[in-house]
């Protein structure tokens, strides 16, 4: 039986919701000090590193600052707080659509990440939350991409976050979307579409592929309105952009999609205008803890379908394109 590796508690405390950065040491290396494998380690932030080690950011286990002589130990880990440039606030809130003592379930906006990544930090849904709820702990069972709004599950306690994440992983978890993309009268629905769908580290869109499916998705036409259309898609893997993709292949690319079909120029920080107009709708599972069958829905709706003037407009949109909940929606299934 494999053996669960266990992670060291960090010595540092949280800032602004974001966990220290970890750095385990090679157990094998020629390096002579922990600030010679961190230099090479972190080149393009050469500077940086050594002015974490002049002010005594970097720490060992015990937390006590580790000197720039320090001798390098295999197998040791460091811990130290990145210097974060500042981020463009995304005004849009993360409404809790449930909370119990293993679980909260948000209702995320348009443009926030959910968890802490590349030049997104505190800006994400992962880091607002633990700030605001007071729950250093709280972890993402799952993710959503940061232009799709919608439902995402977190779990406040770390030891029960591996069952949570295997629902996912195991496919027991029911998730519906919603999309507005153009109306295709010559398009047959509903179907189930299968690709091999490839998306290469640095390349910023997603394709397909020749070879063996690993996305699934079933596609319906929810209703029409003039040359729009509202789909249901109900995936049944969970490929990066995979019903991006999916829907763009079909010659019904969703709208606002800055990468499909074609990769668009980079929007300036601050622009929330038409945004993606994907939802996650509804998630529904059996929780794995307390046994209690959930059924969430998100309360948001589709600006381009509810207000196609106002998100088409160059004018500011007032909820990321994703109309903010009155309240909490949803609610577990009893």
């Amino acid at each position: 039986m494999r053996r669960k590796k266990v992670v060291p508690e960090s010595p540092l405390p949280q800032r602004d919701g974001v966990d220290a950065v970890r750095v385990r040491l090679p157990g094998r290396g020629e390096w002579g000090t922990v600030r010679e494998y961190l230099l090479e380690r972190l080149a393009s932030r050469a500077t940086a590193v050594e002015e974490m080690f002049a002010a005594g950011r970097v720490v060992g286990a015990d937390g006590r600052a580790v000197t720039p002589d320090a001798a390098y130990e295999p197998g040791m880990s460091v811990w130290f707080h990145r210097e974060l440039p500042a981020e463009e606030r995304v005004p849009f809130p993360v409404e809790v659509v449930y909370r119990d003592e293993h679980i909260v379930v948000a209702d995320k906006p348009h443009f926030l990440a959910t968890t802490p990544r590349g030049g997104h930090v505190t800006e994400t849904a992962l880091a607002r939350l633990r700030r605001e709820l007071g729950l250093p702990a709280l972890g993402a069972a799952h993710r959503l991409d940061r232009l799709t709004a919608g439902l995402v599950l977190f779990t406040v306690r770390p030891a029960e976050r591996g069952a949570y994440q295997t629902l996912f992983r195991d496919r027991l978890v029911h998730k519906e979307y919603e999309a507005v993309a153009p109306y295709a009268p010559d398009l047959e629905l509903p179907r189930t579409v299968r690709s091999r769908i490839l998306k290469e580290r640095g390349v910023l869109a997603a394709r397909e592929v020749p070879g063996e499916p690993n996305a699934v998705t079933r596609i319906e036409s929810a209703r029409r309105r003039g040359a729009l259309a509202r789909y249901r898609l109900l995936p049944r893997t969970g490929q990066t952009h995979q019903l991006r993709v999916h829907l763009c292949a079909l010659g019904v690319p969703i709208l606002g999609d800055p990468l499909y079909p074609v990769v668009a120029g980079p929007v300036p920080a601050g622009d929330f205008r038409r945004p993606l107009q994907l939802l996650a709708r509804t998630l529904e599972f059996t929780d794995p803890v307390t046994g209690r069958r959930h059924a969430f829905r998100s309360g948001r709706t589709l600006r381009a379908w509810s207000a196609y003037d106002d998100w088409a407009g160059d004018g500011d949109s007032d909820g990321a394109g994703a109309g903010t909940p009155g309240g909490a929606a949803g609610g577990p299934a009893q």
